[in-house]
C-alpha cells in the first residue's frame, strides 16, 4: 500500500488538509483561535508525569526548554510543526464546543433507541430474487428473436472485434528448471540489507481496557500519563523498565505477568494497516508509542529489538527469488525467439513444437486463442490488459503479428486470425446476452406478485417454508436479528427496520420488503423486547455516547456547510494539475517483471 492510500488516496489526503484549514480560518474567524498561554499549557500537560511535575525540568525544578526541544525533536520531528498542531488542535475543540454548546438529546430518545438497537428477533424469511425466478423461466426461441429484433442496436458493436491466436510463454515453467548453488544463494543473501532481513521485531505493550463509554476519557489520561513515564526525558525506555510500568499497570493477563511481552515477533503486513503492532514498525528500537484506541482498549506498545533472520531460515524465499528473476529473464528471451520465428512461419503450433523443451512446457498449452475481443473486455486467461491490447491494436490483417507482451504469469505473441468491424451482431452470436436479458427482465415483472404470493399461502411464520418451496424458494433463519445489521446476504435498511420493530411474535409481514433488487417475505416467531432494567443501568453512558455522537454529526454538517462557502466565495482553490500529478506518481503502472524481493520477510 502507498503512502497516500493510507489516507484514502490523494483526494482523502487534500480533503482531510481542506478540512483542517477550514476549521482553523473559523475558529480564527469568530475569535476561537488559540493563544499562546493555551498551547502553553496544553503542551505542559502532556510532558507532565501523573503528579504533575513536568519531564524536562533543570536542578531547581523550572523547565529546562533545551531539553524539551531536543525530545520535541527526537520524537516529533520539526519543533514548529509540533507546536502549530498544538495550537490546531486547541482551535478544533474551541470551534467544536461553541458550535455544539446547544446540542441536546433527550432521555425518551436514547432509550427508543435503546430498545430498537436491542429488540431481537427470530426471523424465518424468504429472498424472492430475480435470479431464483429467472432460473425457471424457459423463454421459446421465437420469444428471443423477438426480443432480439426490438433490441438489438443495444448490442451494436461500436468498435473492432479482434479474434486473437497467441503463444504464451510461462515464467514460471521457464524457470523451474534453473539450477540455483548454495554460493548464489550465500551470495544473495549478502547483497539484502540489514534492514529487510529480519523475521521481525520484539515488542512490549500495556493494555487498558475501557470499561465503559462513559470511562474512555479516564483511561485515555491514564495512559497518557504511563507514556509519558515511560518516555521520561530520554525519550525512550529500557524493556525491563517498560516491563516494570507493565506488570503494573497493563490489563491483559497474558501478557501483564510477563511485563507486556508479546509473544512471537511482529511483521510487517500491510493487510493490517489498523493493528496497533503495525504502528510499532515505525518507530526505533526502545520507542513508545502514543495511546492508541483500539476496539474496547487503549494500547501503548514499546518497540523492541530486530530479530534477524538467518541464511538458513531464509534461504527457500531467497531460491524462489533467484527462480522467479531469472525466470522472468528466460522467459523473455524465448519470447523474443517465438516473436521472430512466429513473424517468419506465421504458424503458431510449428514455433511452439520448436520452443516447447526450452519453456519446458507442452506445445498445446503454449497456444491459446481469444474469442473475439474489443478494447475494455476481461480476455480469458489474461483479464483486462491495457498492454495486450496496445499489442493487437495494431493488428488489422490476418496473420499480422504483433510484439511480445507481457501478460499475467509470462508473455504473449498475439497474431490475428479475423478481425469484425463495427456492426449490429447476428442473433446466434449474442444469444446467451439476449437470454438472460429475457428472463431477467420477465423475472423482474413477477418479483413482486410472487413475493405477495408468498404472503398470501403463509398465515404463520411455520407456513413460509412449506409455501416458499412450492414455489421454488428457500428459507433462511435468523434467531437472534437486530435492527441495523445485515440479514444474511440482503444488507441492512430503515427499509426492513421500521416494519420488522412495528412487527409482534407469531406475524408474517404483509407488505414485502424490497431491498437491494431483491423482495424479502419475512415471518416474525418471536420478538424479544429489550431490557430496560439493563437501559437503567447504563444510563449515563448511553446518554453521553447519543450526546457525542449527536456533537459529532452537528459539527460535521456545520464544517462541510463552511466548506461549502468558502468554496463558493473562492476561499479555496485546488490545483487539478498538482492533484492529478500526485495520483500519476502514487499509482505507478506496473511493469512486467516481477520486483526483486528484498527477502520477503518482515513485510
Amino acid at each position: 500500500m502507498g503512502a497516500l492510500a493510507r489516507f484514502g488516496g490523494v483526494e482523502g489526503l487534500l480533503n482531510g488538509l481542506i478540512r483542517d484549514r477550514v476549521v482553523v480560518a473559523e475558529a480564527n474567524r469568530l475569535g476561537l483561535g488559540a493563544s499562546e498561554a493555551e498551547v502553553r499549557e496544553r503542551i505542559f500537560k502532556q510532558y507532565s508525569d501523573a503528579s504533575g511535575k513536568f519531564l524536562y525540568s533543570d536542578s531547581s525544578g523550572k523547565p529546562d526548554i533545551k531539553k524539551y526541544i531536543e525530545n520535541v525533536a527526537a520524537t516529533k520531528g520539526d519543533l514548529a510543526k509540533y507546536e502549530h498542531s498544538i495550537s490546531d488542535l486547541i482551535a478544533r475543540e474551541k470551534l467544536e464546543a461553541f458550535v455544539t454548546a446547544s446540542v441536546r438529546v433527550s432521555e425518551d430518545e436514547v432509550r427508543e433507541d435503546y430498545k430498537r438497537k436491542n429488540t431481537v428477533f427470530d426471523l424465518t424469511y424468504v429472498v424472492v430474487s430475480v435470479d431464483k425466478l429467472a432460473a425457471k423461466i424457459q423463454p421459446t426461441e421465437a420469444d428471443l428473436k423477438a426480443y432480439y429484433e426490438q433490441h438489438k442496436t443495444d448490442y451494436r458493436y461500436l468498435v473492432p472485434q479482434k479474434k486473437i491466436r497467441y503463444l504464451f510463454i510461462d515464467q514460471d515453467k521457464s524457470g523451474e528448471k534453473l539450477e540455483i548453488s548454495e554460493k548464489e544463494l550465500h551470495d544473495e543473501y549478502d547483497t539484502v540489507k540489514p534492514e529487510f532481513k529480519q523475521a521481525g521485531v520484539k515488542v512490549q505493550q500495556i493494555v487498558l481496557k475501557i470499561a465503559r463509554p462513559d470511562l474512555d476519557d479516564a483511561v485515555r489520561q491514564k495512559a497518557e500519563g504511563l507514556v509519558a513515564k515511560a518516555r521520561g526525558q530520554s525519550g525512550t525506555v529500557t524493556e525491563d523498565a517498560f516491563a516494570d510500568l507493565a506488570k503494573g499497570n497493563s490489563e491483559d493477563p497474558a501478557t501483564a505477568k510477563n511485563g507486556g511481552r508479546v509473544n512471537g515477533l511482529v511483521k510487517k503486513d500491510a493487510s493490517k494497516a489498523d493493528d496497533p503492532f503495525q504502528k510499532v514498525l515505525d518507530l526505533q528500537p526502545g520507542d513508545v508509542t502514543d495511546p492508541i484506541k483500539y476496539k474496547n482498549a487503549y494500547y501503548i506498545m514499546r518497540r523492541g529489538d530486530p530479530v534477524p533472520k538467518t541464511f538458513e531460515a531464509a534461504k527457500d524465499e531467497l531460491r524462489v527469488s533467484l527462480r522467479n528473476r531469472r525466470g522472468y529473464t528466460v522467459a523473455q528471451r524465448i519470447a523474443q525467439t517465438a516473436q521472430d520465428r512466429l513473424k517468419e512461419t506465421k504458424d503458431p503450433q510449428k514455433v511452439a513444437q520448436e520452443l516447447a523443451a526450452e519453456a519446458n512446457m507442452k506445445p498445446a498449452d503454449m497456444v491459446r486463442e481469444t474469442p473475439f475481443v474489443k478494447p475494455g473486455d476481461d480476455v480469458p486467461n489474461i483479464g483486462s490488459s491495457q498492454q495486450f491490447e496496445d499489442a493487437i491494436a495494431p493488428l488489422n490483417n490476418p496473420n499480422d503479428v504483433g510484439e511480445r507482451t507481457g501478460v499475467k504469469n509470462g508473455f504473449a505473441i498475439p497474431m490475428l486470425v479475423e478481425k469484425r468491424d463495427p456492426r449490429i451482431p447476428d442473433f446466434d452470436e449474442v444469444k446467451d446476452r439476449v437470454t438472460k436479458a429475457v428472463k431477467d427482465e420477465r423475472a423482474k415483472a413477477q418479483l413482486e406478485d410472487k413475493a405477495k404470493e408468498l404472503i398470501a399461502g403463509a398465515g404463520t411464520p411455520g407456513d413460509l417454508k412449506a409455501v416458499a418451496e412450492k414455489l421454488g424458494f428457500e428459507t433462511k433463519t435468523d434467531p437472534n436479528y437486530k435492527l441495523a445489521t445485515p440479514l444474511g446476504d440482503s444488507g441492512s435498511s430503515i427499509l426492513l427496520d421500521d416494519p420488522l420493530y412495528a412487527s409482534k411474535s407469531g406475524e408474517v409481514l404483509q407488505k414485502p420488503v424490497f431491498l437491494n433488487s431483491n423482495y424479502l417475505v419475512l415471518g416474525v416467531n418471536k420478538r424479544t423486547e429489550a431490557d430496560l432494567a439493563e437501559f437503567t443501568k447504563q444510563r449515563d453512558s448511553l446518554m453521553k455516547a447519543a450526546l457525542d455522537e449527536r456533537k459529532s454529526q452537528v459539527f460535521e454538517d456545520y464544517l462541510s456547510a463552511t466548506q461549502r462557502t468558502m468554496e463558493s466565495n473562492g476561499k479555496i482553490k485546488i490545483y487539478k494539475d498538482v492533484l492529478a500529478s500526485m495520483q500519476d506518481e502514487e499509482e505507478p503502472t506496473a511493469a512486467p517483471p516481477r520486483p526483486r524481493p528484498r527477502l520477503p520477510i518482515t513485510r
